[in-house]
């Protein structure tokens, strides 16, 4: 019995890490991903295809056997998902039932929940699709969750939600006195277009919001300044709301980098028993670079000076014995930084690749200013605790092992 719990544990850890892509390079995951996504992408496209009244008479049966494919797919992932809520990190120490109900109210589970009940009513009762074409759209927002820049978009307007309700009632004001001003300037010339405050509250919207269509228009000079008075304020006021969502967009890009190169640089065995302050310092230390496909970053026989961690894309590294691809989250050359090796393979960028790059004269400055950073790095290096080359490792081995080339003093 309990052998069998333990493999039905893994197993739900194994499709956790596919359907939450909780592994670097993991390429079942990669796959699942992208075959999902498509997948949201078509079902967008097929509700936009069935309002066409020629294309949906003739698509009709494919359609429907889309939809349907599409609904056990989508019934599948949520179920999956509810069952592998215990292996998420914010729902651990609960039980398996306080885990699965506290997922289950989470905005993404609801839209899951959202993008396939209305459907299997439909499909139950052989139900017009089109009657539920609006429910069918709601399966775009769980691009959210597979897109990077759509959950960061949507998280950095959750922190300003504050400033934004904000932003919303001084434009709610600059409307209503708008609207009051040309009522009090026009009801008389114009009554059918400003003979009350809501009616002229029509013009203000669009006049604030700098749409402007033209169909209520101020004739006399009151009116006409009141009218510019609206357009300025209306392009200060609009201002705000962006101004906010772009402020707090790029502070949750940055946030998240930063986690990530947090991450990158705590696996490091270099690295890994430093306290939060030692990695902090090692983060100020690193500087980026964007390699384009093709570059050589290093080649065989190079003096090695500095380490490599790869945000994103994909290098290849030439060594002697065979050739290892190293991917998003990897890291080469941390011996560089002690030893001062040779490069004993050539270093290939195969994809556009994001780098962080630390540089051995910074790790040394760094080193004269934090002694238990050297006594760390020393201890392990002391220890012969390196860790080999690994297909999801570095190029610690060759670089200290290779005897073919010089070694620097």
């Amino acid at each position: 019995m309990q052998g069998g719990a333990a493999r039905m544990r893994q197993w739900r850890k194994r499709v956790y890490e596919v359907l939450e892509r909780d592994a670097v390079q993991d390429a079942t995951a990669r796959v699942v991903h992208v075959a999902l996504v498509l997948l949201i992408l078509a079902n967008a496209a097929a509700a936009v295809i069935e309002t066409v009244p020629e294309l949906d008479a003739h698509y009709r049966a494919e359609l429907h056997v889309f939809e349907l494919v599409s609904f056990v797919i989508f019934c599948v992932e949520y179920v999956l998902r509810l069952w592998v809520a215990p292996e998420h990190p914010r729902f651990r120490g609960f039980t398996t039932s306080q885990a699965r109900m506290r997922y289950a109210m989470t905005p993404a589970a609801i839209i899951d929940l959202l993008s396939v009940a209305p459907f299997g009513l439909v499909l139950m009762f052989n139900a017009d699709l089109r009657t539920v074409a609006l429910f069918r759209l709601v399966r775009f927002m769980k691009l959210a969750r597979y897109s990077p820049g759509l959950s960061s978009l949507v998280e950095a307007m959750r922190n300003e939600r504050h400033a934004l309700f904000a932003c919303l009632g001084i434009i709610s004001a600059v409307v209503l006195i708008a609207a009051s001003a040309m009522y009090v300037a026009e009801r008389d010339v114009q009554p059918k277009v400003f003979g009350s405050i809501p009616l002229a509250a029509w013009w203000a919207v669009v006049t604030v919001t700098t749409v402007g269509y033209g169909d209520a228009v101020p004739i006399t000079l009151a009116g006409r300044l009141v009218a510019a008075a609206a357009m300025i304020s209306g392009l200060v006021m609009l201002a705000l709301p962006v101004g906010i969502i772009a402020s707090s967009f790029a502070d949750v890009i940055r946030r998240r980098d930063f986690v990530v190169s947090w991450g990158m640089v705590a696996r490091v065995p270099l690295f890994a028993e430093l306290d939060a302050g030692g990695i902090g310092e090692i983060l100020r230390l690193l500087s980026a670079h964007t390699a384009q496909p093709g570059e050589i970053l290093a080649r065989r026989g190079d003096p090695a000076h500095s380490m490599y961690f790869i945000l994103s894309g994909e290098v290849q590294v030439e060594l002697k014995n065979g050739i290892v691809r190293l991917g998003e989250g990897h890291f080469f050359g941390e011996m560089a930084l002690l030893s001062r090796t040779v490069r004993s393979g050539t270093i290939r960028v195969l994809s556009r690749t994001q780098l962080l790059i630390l540089d051995g004269r910074h790790l040394d400055d760094l080193m004269a200013r934090r002694p238990e950073i050297r006594k760390r790095i020393r201890d392990l290096q002391g220890a012969g605790t390196m860790h080999p080359l690994k297909p999801q490792g570095d190029m610690t081995t060759e670089e200290l092992n290779e005897d073919d080339g010089p070694r620097q003093s």
